[in-house]
């Protein structure tokens, strides 16, 4: 029995396998990297979706944003060695998350576009100290989107 992959299907495993390269092959500056990213595509997303009126996709797009913040941006601080810029950044994280809660239960696109902003300044920031790219990447929310 042959089996087909539908091209969406075939582009979504090509994705994922160079998502998974990426992730082998990054160091730990560039895996907090590929979480700014992700997330910021997540907003981007979301903000995709709330546009079009896919109401679920948003809220999964939204729920895809709060994981990686509290999940993988949170979770990897060490509070303990961090002091208190570690702490400073967990209660950003903190404020990041529950505006994104706010702007999944009432539409709040100015909540996606100051979420988005926050993120991509730290992601520019942290792309600074290792000298990485330092451009913010497309998936950001565009200023003017939310007005």
């Amino acid at each position: 029995m042959e089996t087909t992959m539908a091209p969406h299907n075939a582009a979504q495993a090509y994705a994922r396998v160079g998502l998974e390269t990426g992730v082998i092959a990054a160091n730990p500056h560039g895996l907090v990297l590929m979480l700014f990213d992700g997330a910021l595509c997540a907003i981007a997303d979301a903000d995709a979706h709330l546009t079009e009126g896919r109401i679920a996709d948003r809220g999964e797009a939204i729920s895809r944003a709060i994981s990686i913040i509290t999940d993988g941006l949170a979770a990897s601080l060490d509070l303990d060695q961090g002091g208190r810029i570690a702490g400073h950044l967990f209660d950003l994280y903190d404020y990041m998350s529950r505006r994104l809660l706010q702007a999944s239960l009432t539409n709040d696109r100015a909540a996606l576009l100051e979420v988005s902003q926050l993120l991509g300044e730290l992601r520019t920031s942290w792309a600074a100290i290792s000298g990485a790219a330092r451009r913010t990447p497309s998936t950001a929310i565009p200023h003017h989107a939310a007005a």
